[in-house]
């Protein structure tokens, strides 16, 4: 449904917004979270993960097209 980039982008925007509430059970440094989206279509999804989580991000042709 994104993008690499775009994924990384939400992630690291994920990540700043979880910082940013200064929550003392929070850990320090990367945090690790797991965002579902559901898109449109029954089939349509994304699942996004902390940025460090992913290694080697894979590409998708498909959702890589920019539209």
């Amino acid at each position: 449904m994104f993008s690499v980039e775009q994924k990384r982008k939400i992630s690291a925007t994920v990540q700043q917004l979880l910082r940013e509430t200064n929550h003392p059970e929070l850990p320090k440094g990367e945090i690790s979270f797991h965002l579902h989206v559901d898109g449109a279509a029954p089939w349509s999804f994304a699942d996004i993960l902390n940025n460090e989580a992913v290694i080697n991000p894979s590409v998708n042709p498909w959702n890589e097209r920019k539209l």
